[in-house]
């Protein structure tokens, strides 16, 4: 490991989205992330989307780099295995990622009786404890009701699940800080994430809930358009979508300039009385500026339009299809983010590195996702000691596994 974080090692027991994205968030960045999976196969193992084969190339993506230790979780040796991995010694170990229920030989009282400094991060559904996920979460937070078309009836969810990716990126920031206030301190704690919380944190951070407190509304369904200023979506004339957005002064001039919409504007601040340099201005005639940019999108093919647009250096951006955004050559193919890799069992393709780019230390280019159980007979032998022997043992017996 040669990243930002190498020397830190984090155990995790994971499954869904957000504990083992927030891993490997970490593992990107150069930590020594080692998930355990029970023999049989964890909860994700074959969760779409998924090959024509059945491999998941679901769990693929959210494993990127880290090592995969396989063990009987039901047996006792199993569990002392794993318990023995997680409070191992070392200034960078120590640390215990999982949305596993955290009790009995999991709960952080009985880890720290091993290693009393240990740092144990416990995302949960809710503050109780209770099951939740990132649609039930969402279902709450009064988003499904405002997404949609205008006049639709019912709730649009997201296709997105935007609480699991905020509480991913929150979990890997929260064992950062504990691990730092452990370096400061001594101390190890344990940290408890809800997901729910989560989502309520985002939504009032957002202002959502405030405005439905001071204006005592709830907002309407406004479709694509953004709300408090100027955006949204426009068909080309050959059947394609972009979406045109102004968030600035320099906005109105780059968007006045590509069409030609100098005098337009002018002409509807005159009628409106409103100034399109200001949110609230363009907000309140944006159907005078949808009447003015629609006819000159919907003459114009795609191609004809983007270049008019990134010309003059206006927000926009088209709407591709995932086939599309894995061939566009700026997003993509010409992406010093991406590296194509052949991840065993699924095949070749792009995947992304960290998207952060440190300024004295290289990124690192992404690695594949392991197979279930491939570094096993490694960290048993690497971390806990065991001899060649003994883990043979343990394979015979069946408590471990190695890669099918």
């Amino acid at each position: 490991m040669t990243g930002i974080l190498a020397g830190l090692r984090i155990v995790e027991g994971s499954a869904f989205i957000a504990a083992p994205l927030g891993g490997m968030t970490l593992a990107q960045l150069g930590a020594d992330v080692i998930r355990f999976d029970d023999i049989r196969g964890g909860l994700d193992s074959d969760r779409w989307p998924v090959t024509n084969e059945g491999q998941s190339i679901y769990w693929a993506g959210l494993n990127k780099g880290k090592r995969s230790i396989a063990v009987d979780l039901r047996h006792p040796e199993g569990r002392e295995l794993l318990t023995a991995l997680i409070t191992a010694s070392g200034e960078g170990a120590g640390i215990f990622t999982t949305n596993m229920p955290a009790r009995g030989w999991l709960s952080y009282d009985e880890l720290r009786k091993r290693r009393a400094d240990l740092i144990a991060l416990n995302i949960v559904g809710t503050r109780d404890g209770s099951a939740q996920v990132d649609y039930t979460a969402n279902a709450i937070t009064g988003f499904p009701l405002v997404t949609g078309p205008i006049g639709h009836e019912g709730p649009v969810n997201s296709v997105a699940p935007p609480w699991d990716l905020a509480t991913a990126y929150a979990g890997a920031m929260a064992l950062l800080a504990a691990e730092r206030h452990r370096r400061l301190t001594g101390q190890g704690q344990r940290i408890v994430l809800p997901l729910q919380d989560m989502a309520l944190a985002a939504t009032s951070a957002l202002g959502y809930l405030g405005e439905a407190a001071v204006n005592d509304d709830d907002r309407p369904r406004l479709g694509n358009e953004i709300f408090g200023t100027f955006g949204r979506d426009f068909r080309t004339k050959d059947g394609r979508y972009v979406m045109i957005c102004i968030f600035s002064d320099r906005h109105v001039d780059a968007l006045a300039a590509a069409g030609g919409f100098a005098a337009a504007f002018a002409a509807i601040e005159k009628k409106t009385g409103v100034d399109l340099k200001t949110d609230a201005g363009r907000w309140t005639a944006r159907a005078e500026l949808c009447a003015v940019i629609e006819p000159w999108v919907a003459t114009r093919s795609a191609g004809e339009v983007g270049a008019a647009l990134k010309k003059a250096g206006a927000l926009w951006a088209p709407y591709l299809t995932f086939r599309e955004l894995l061939q566009d050559k700026d997003a993509v193919r010409d992406n010093p983010l991406f590296t194509v890799i052949d991840q065993p069992g699924i095949g070749r393709y792009p995947v992304a590195a960290t998207p952060l780019q440190f300024g004295a230390v290289a990124r690192e280019a992404p690695r594949a996702a392991p197979v279930l159980g491939q570094h096993t007979d490694e960290v048993l032998c690497g971390i806990l000691g065991l001899s060649v022997h003994e883990i043979a043992r343990l394979h015979d017996e069946k408590i471990v596994a190695g890669p099918r």
